[in-house]
């Protein structure tokens, strides 16, 4: 089998899948969706589907992956701040749940490809908290000074415009706060807000069928072994015991990263041990082009020598072939003696990995296994 590759444990999935649904489930009129751009590995989408969940789409090309894949396109809630024409207009030809409407004008355009449709389009409005979350810059999204959707004083001015709109159907709220978020007291303060903006609704006389959350639910990275499944019990404890929702609201989840980070991990074939000076490079096969997020996010994924076991360990910086200094793994990492045909795994790959490789230096795309393709 050619390295780099993607290497998937679906059994791990499978107990992942049935953990989440263990926890929602103590959450009445509780639905999630299964956030496809963490990873789109058909074998991976077969298991998610199978389990049951909906799904979060950014993107056309998303809803064309799931429903491909067998999912229902009525449980497809569509996000992005940037829906094109022809993406919207799959979302209306396809039926789906729900647009999340991030800005007055992808509103007001979504009403009008409706209306040469002659469809009604259901719409949650991306609700910009200013809720901050303890992680990294780039995908902090919940913040006023970012990208993502509409500001809190703007709420209810496009409400009325929802309900003035003839082809829109005003479904609901949602919120997203950001990625790989560990820190329990983040989601209790979106829940607080959103408790805060629904009295709002309240007072004048507007009631939201849908609320939201959004995922950002984080994994652990550095111990992955001792904790392959996140802390969903109390995830799930949070959003019951601290969101004050209304008599028949739906709550909606959007997990992806904790869905699929640890079932998945990239295997990389050592080309050559390299010293230099006070350093040792082990150099692989895999790039950045395979695993953008440490050279992006200077993201830290455990490695291991799955070749030799042994305790004899030595010191190393992992990088790989591509011609830019970033792309490196990972600097000063402990590994068993180390040489020339060993196989690395990097792990808690599963998420963000796979979905986001490229071919720059025209390097090939990794191909994705699971663990039953292997045996």
């Amino acid at each position: 089998m050619t390295t780099p590759y993607y290497l998937y444990d679906t059994e791990l999935l499978k107990k992942t899948l049935d953990e989440i649904k263990k926890g929602a489930a103590t959450i009445e009129n509780s639905f999630v969706h299964y956030a496809v751009k963490a990873c789109t590995n058909p074998k991976v989408l077969e298991v998610i589907r199978d389990a049951g969940l909906g799904i979060d789409c950014v993107s056309g090309g998303e809803i064309e992956v799931v429903v491909n894949a067998g999912f229902d396109p009525s449980r497809i809630m569509f996000a992005g701040v940037g829906k094109a024409d022809w993406e919207i207009q799959t979302a209306l030809d396809n039926n789906i749940e729900c647009f999340v409407v991030e800005s007055i004008p992808e509103l007001e355009v979504i009403n009008e490809f409706a209306a040469k449709k002659g469809k009604i389009a259901d719409v949650c409005l991306r609700i910009n908290p200013n809720v901050g979350a303890h992680t990294h810059a780039n995908i902090v999204t919940g913040l006023s000074e970012n990208k993502f959707g509409i500001n809190m004083a703007d709420m209810m001015e496009v409400i009325r415009l929802c309900q003035e709109l003839p082809q829109i159907n005003f479904k609901g709220l949602h919120f997203h706060i950001g990625s790989q978020i560990l820190e329990m007291d983040d989601f209790e303060a979106l829940c607080r807000r959103v408790n805060e903006l629904q009295d709002k609704l309240d007072a004048a006389g507007i009631h939201a069928e849908i609320i939201d959350v959004g995922g950002g639910l984080g994994i652990d990275y550095e111990h992955p072994e001792k904790h392959p499944i996140p802390d969903f019990e109390n995830y799930f404890s949070i959003f019951r015991n601290k969101l004050k929702l209304r008599k028949g609201q739906e709550l909606h989840f959007e997990l992806g990263r904790s869905v699929v980070g640890q079932c998945g991990r990239l295997i990389t074939k050592v080309l050559y041990v390299k010293n230099s000076g006070p350093k040792q490079f082990v150099i692989v096969d895999a790039g950045f082009t395979d695993l953008i997020r440490p050279a992006l996010y200077g993201a830290h994924h455990r490695i291991v020598n799955i070749t030799n076991t042994d305790d004899d360990m030595e010191t190393y910086d992992v990088v790989g072939p591509i011609c830019e200094s970033s792309d490196v793994f990972d600097k000063d990492v402990r590994l068993s003696k180390t040489k020339r045909g060993d196989l690395l795994a990097i792990l808690s790959a599963g998420a963000y990995g796979e979905i986001m490789a490229s071919q720059y230096n025209c390097r090939r795309l990794p191909k994705g296994y699971t663990v039953d393709e292997i045996d």
